[in-house]
């Protein structure tokens, strides 16, 4: 049997048992779907992820995109695959019908987009992208940059978002791409760019690509920057004509590694036309609509890959025979899932890919009805969407490392030759703990934002929302042993905030910051928890009419990570409460 990327019956449990998506239906935005149309997008993400997406993986990864004469070429099947994501509307999915989208929940496809991801994150990454893009024009752009909607949601262009510079980095401020108006009323971009997912390739007719550049005589620093579509091709007529934007070089990934990552340079000629995006020195806070998007995306996409490597691991840990159990003399070799050292990292694996799974798609509800809820109801959403953002990028790219990293550990000697995925998986893997922010960068803005913002009032929201999972858990028979614990790291975490919180306002910023990593560390464990608490309580009411091994498995999920995981938070809450401070102290001459 091949691998099924992602358990159906894990997403489906997680859409009408814990989510209970058909409440959604009940919404004007959502009044036209039905259970039935979710499921024929499932079932169809489902069947192109495993049919089509798969089994392209590896021969992309094995011969990434080429650079030749100023542009990139990508492996023949990449085109094909692309296709074949196209013609399911996936682009669009969840956009409006006016703009050609199907109106799907985002946590409907969220789900239904992790087949895709875990088939093959390079060419849904293209897709993603270009959703992304196509929304903030859609959200903020004028009737000239709207011209750019129709191709871009249905595939035939596809867009980037292009922040990075060589000399900047993450950060922002620093940027130094300049725009200047032109007698048409558009702008005149030059600069450079790096790290450009998807900025050059031959599967598609054009690319639009949102920059961030600085118009003359801008304020300084982030208050100074605007956004602009800048097109690969410009329109002359009914001709699509080259806009002065150049390929630089080709960035060399160690994985995702069929989506090319560029260099570019803007106006080397003096002719690169962009159209402002909204109004001017404001780009910076259109992009973080897209910045966010993306990190939900990312921390699906970790969560898919670390599904999918999980599953390899299951596979090949029940089929390979090898060793015998502990005592035993002769006989034949046992399966390797028969030692307990495997179970465990299958255990562990597991209860990762799970949670991170249900995190995926609970930010994703959240975002659903921060939008598209009931009005007096979209505040509040839109606290635990933000809270929630920086621990979904993270969490699952940091942890569905750990996870990818188990199973490369399954396969033993196999697992880090490139005959078997894991070794491909492992090198995806990291990209998530990087891109669309560091784990460094999300802390910061978890601890020092989002866990502060109005008073703490999305951290609220979130006990809240705990609290219940934990009332809804007691009722349905979940045991003492998995509410309890979560319920005191809770209290926990809401007393270190404060502290920290008190921290800052007194101007104290290395005590409150100085380990905000560890703070988002056991923030995640927190959520994960929460999202455990929900999949037993599901469980349990499933195992009331009868035996059901995928419930039990679950069960055991929960009960692994409130006894392995959540007891960390005390540990880590006392690291941040001391604020440690050996790593300020270091000397730059000490390392």
């Amino acid at each position: 049997m091949g691998n099924p990327l992602v358990d159906d019956r894990l997403v489906d449990l997680l859409l009408h048992d814990v989510l209970q998506v058909e409440t959604l239906l009940t919404l004007p935005h959502f009044e036209e779907a039905s259970r039935d149309v979710f499921d024929l997008y499932l079932q169809a993400c489902r069947s192109v992820g495993r049919e089509v997406l798969h089994p392209s993986y590896r021969p992309l990864d094995a011969e990434p995109p080429t650079f030749t004469d100023g542009r990139v070429t990508l492996h023949p099947r990449f085109g094909a695959a692309f296709g074949h994501v196209r013609e399911l509307g996936v682009i669009a999915a969840t956009r409006p019908f006016e703009v050609g989208g199907q109106q799907l929940p985002l946590s409907v496809a969220t789900l239904a987009h992790s087949y895709l991801m875990a088939g093959n994150l390079s060419v849904a990454g293209l897709a993603w992208l270009t959703t992304g893009a196509a929304h903030l024009i859609e959200a903020f752009g004028d009737d000239t940059a709207k011209s750019f909607l129709e191709p871009m949601y249905e595939g035939r262009w596809t867009g980037t978002m292009a922040l990075t510079e060589p000399q900047a980095g993450s950060s922002l401020a620093d940027i130094t791409t300049t725009a200047s108006l032109a007698d048409d009323g558009t702008y005149r971009l030059r600069g450079a760019k790096i790290f450009i997912s998807g900025g050059d390739h031959d599967v598609a007719e054009n690319i639009v690509h949102l920059t961030l550049a600085r118009i003359e005589e801008a304020p300084p620093g982030t208050q100074g920057i605007s956004l602009f579509a800048v097109p690969q091709k410009r329109r002359e007529g009914d001709a699509l004509v080259f806009n002065d934007v150049h390929v630089a070089g080709v960035i060399h990934k160690i994985g995702w590694r069929a989506l090319p990552s560029l260099a570019l340079s803007f106006g080397d000629h003096n002719d690169c036309h962009g159209v402002l995006i909204g109004a001017p020195h404001q780009g910076l806070r259109m992009m973080f609509q897209m910045m966010n998007e993306a990190r939900i995306g990312v921390g699906a996409s970790a969560a898919s890959t670390a599904s999918a490597a999980y599953h390899e691991a299951k596979h090949y840990a029940l089929e390979r025979r090898q060793g015998r159990p502990l005592g035993v003399r002769g006989g034949d070799p046992v399966a390797l899932v028969e030692h307990p050292d495997v179970r465990r990292m299958l255990l562990r694996q597991k209860a990762i890919v799970d949670g991170s799974l249900a995190l995926a798609a609970t930010t994703a509800w959240h975002a659903d009805l921060a939008e598209h809820g009931p009005e007096d109801e979209r505040e509040r959403h839109r606290l635990l969407l933000d809270l929630l953002t920086p621990i979904t990028k993270t969490f699952p790219a940091e942890y569905g490392f750990e996870a990818t990293a188990l199973a490369v550990q399954v396969f033993g000697g196999y697992g880090y030759t490139s005959e078997y995925a894991p070794e491909a998986y492992l090198r995806d893997q990291k990209l998530n703990t990087i891109h669309e922010g560091t784990t460094g960068i999300q802390s910061l803005d978890l601890l020092g934002r989002k866990a502060m913002a109005k008073g703490g009032a999305g951290l609220r929201a979130l006990a809240d929302e705990i609290g219940r999972a934990l009332q809804d858990a007691g009722d349905a028979g979940v045991s003492d042993e998995l509410r309890a614990p979560l319920k005191d790291a809770l209290g926990t975490v809401g007393a270190l905030t404060l502290k920290l919180g008190q921290r800052g306002l007194a101007g104290d910023t290395d005590g409150m910051l100085g380990h905000s990593v560890d703070y988002l560390t056991l923030a995640g464990i927190l959520v994960i928890g929460w999202q455990h608490v929900r999949l037993a309580t599901a469980a349990e009411r499933r195992l009331k009419t009868g035996a059901d091994a995928f419930a039990e498995g679950l069960v055991r999920g929960a009960r692994y990570w409130m006894a392995t995981e959540v007891p960390r938070i005390a540990q880590l809450a006392a690291l941040c409460e001391s604020a440690e401070t050996s790593f300020l102290e270091m000397k730059p001459e000490w390392f």
